[in-house]
């Protein structure tokens, strides 16, 4: 199964835009967003997508993108933690804004994957068994160029792609 995994878009309506594009394009059907698109009118954009989207420290209008989301799509998720599975894949999502938390589910070791974003730099490492993906970044502070990735959970390819 592959998913589209995003992160910090920070109101970056033409990135989102290129990257939702990108995963049509490739037939991708859940997305996870791993915090701060920033402003309630971004979550339209991904109608459509089954969306797992993590709540970040840029994102107040966390009552109202619960409720617009799951009024897109019953099966969608926002939350500050997702845990679950895809397909028959057990994974955890967060921003990476609260101290310590991606490093909790690593231990935890109840997931194959655990995604976040927050520091706007990519990441792929695997620590005790658990494999750690950061997209990097879509807006916001530029520490990296615009970023976002496609994850094959089965076969366990990560490809970073770059905002053209």
């Amino acid at each position: 199964m592959k998913i589209g995994v995003m992160s910090d878009t920070h109101d970056q309506l033409s990135n989102l835009t290129y990257v939702l594009h990108t995963f049509r394009e490739r037939g991708i059907e859940t997305v996870i967003h791993c915090g701060d698109l920033t402003s309630l009118e971004m979550v339209s954009h991904f109608q459509g997508f089954r969306l797992i989207y993590t709540f970040g420290n840029m994102d107040f209008a966390t009552g109202a993108i619960q409720s617009r989301l799951q009024r897109q799509r019953e099966d969608n998720f926002a939350g500050l933690v997702f845990r679950g599975s895809l397909g028959s894949v057990p994974v955890a999502a967060t921003h990476g804004h609260l101290e310590g938390r991606v490093m909790l589910l690593v231990k935890e070791r109840r997931y194959q994957w655990v995604f976040h974003g927050h520091t706007h730099q990519k990441r792929d490492e695997t620590i005790q068994g658990v494999r750690i993906v950061n997209p990097g970044a879509l807006g916001g502070l530029g520490r990296e160029s615009r970023s976002f990735c496609v994850v094959d959970l089965e076969t366990g390819t990560v490809e970073f792609l770059k905002v053209e």
